[in-house]
């Protein structure tokens, strides 16, 4: 009897060694993630895995019950918290993995994946290289990226949320305090959500035809040493806002700092709101003016959509989710002339 239809056309290792001219250990290094293989042979190996589905027959990732979270730097919480809900409600564990920068995971954590094979993976505040995507793609490990550090290419899913409106009801509650001398401190030009915000701060003060001081725009790193170094400008002279919108909260309490330091009080001599709404907002004294940014939402949703993808179901590319201003004790109507 000759052999089944289906297993005399199943692609095999040395069918796939043979087309691609290497041998069948190097084939075993790049399914394997080994970083000791040249760059064109990997690509071109990766290529006819993709080609020939060969990941996909073999269910490399059927039975996986991990889902690996990828941050550059652990700073949140309430992410961790949104893809442990999700990985709960479907039975399985999650990873917690700090590699690389906003750009890009670093090149260890490729290697490391492969050989894990989870479920899929959920990158926070991060870019993925092409040549990463297309090593995940060969091994049918779906991913998603938490708040792209850039404009998510076409194909790359992602999580983001609604930045322009969020600096824009920022700026706009300043300015319905009776504020026209605002300042702002975002984060770098590089990071979309940077800019976002702070093209949401420039529409809302054009809209009341209030003029942007543009020595009052101040690109910092999004930690508390970049709030402390624009403060520190700002309040340097008589010359200085009533009000200072932040690009997150660690900025808010670097500007905080500097503005108690320097004898000024808030709100009453300047007015302070931040972002993310990180719990720290509701523990500083002020408690801190922050614009909500749905952290745990945004996780649950990644982790969500690297599921669907990984069991072939249809998703979007692209969600991006509502935030709103959380009014507290940081900011008050400016004080008289």
């Amino acid at each position: 009897m000759s052999a089944p239809t289906a297993t005399r056309n199943r692609t095999t290792l040395a069918m796939l060694a043979e087309e691609a001219g290497v041998s069948l250990s190097t084939i075993s290094k790049v399914l394997n993630g080994r970083t000791d293989v040249a760059t064109d042979t990997r690509k071109r190996v990766e290529r006819l895995l993709d080609e020939h589905d060969y990941r996909r027959r073999g269910g490399a990732n059927r039975g996986s019950a991990c889902i690996e979270t990828v941050f550059h730097e652990l700073w949140s919480i309430e992410i961790i918290e949104g893809v442990e809900q999700v990985a709960r409600e479907n039975g399985m564990t999650v990873q917690l993995t700090v590699s690389g920068d906003r750009h890009g995971p670093g090149p260890e954590w490729i290697e490391g994946v492969l050989r894990r094979r989870p479920a899929g993976v959920v990158l926070v505040a991060s870019g993925i290289p092409e040549e990463v995507r297309a090593q995940l793609k060969s091994r049918q490990i779906p991913y998603a990226v938490i708040d792209p550090s850039g404009d998510p290419l076409p194909g790359v899913p992602s999580i983001g949320s609604a930045n322009w409106s969020g600096g824009l009801s920022a700026t706009r509650h300043l300015l319905e305090l009776g504020h026209t001398r605002i300042a702002m401190v975002t984060g770098p030009e590089d990071i979309m959500c940077s800019l976002a915000r702070l093209d949401g701060f420039r529409s809302a003060m054009a809209s009341r035809g209030v003029p942007v001081r543009e020595d009052w725009i101040f690109t910092r790193e999004f930690d508390l040493e970049g709030g402390r170094s624009a403060a520190e400008a700002l309040f340097s002279g008589s010359d200085r806002p009533t009000a200072v919108f932040c690009g997150n909260d660690l900025q808010a309490l670097g500007v905080l700092e500097v503005a108690l330091e320097r004898g000024l009080k808030v709100p009453d001599d300047v007015s302070l709101v931040g972002y993310d709404d990180r719990p720290v907002a509701a523990l500083t004294h002020p408690r801190l003016t922050s614009v909500h940014q749905p952290l745990a939402k945004m996780a649950s949703a990644a982790a969500r959509m690297v599921l669907n993808l990984a069991a072939g179901l249809p998703t979007d590319q692209r969600i991006d989710l509502a935030t709103h201003l959380v009014v507290r004790d940081s900011t008050a109507a400016p004080p008289a002339a």
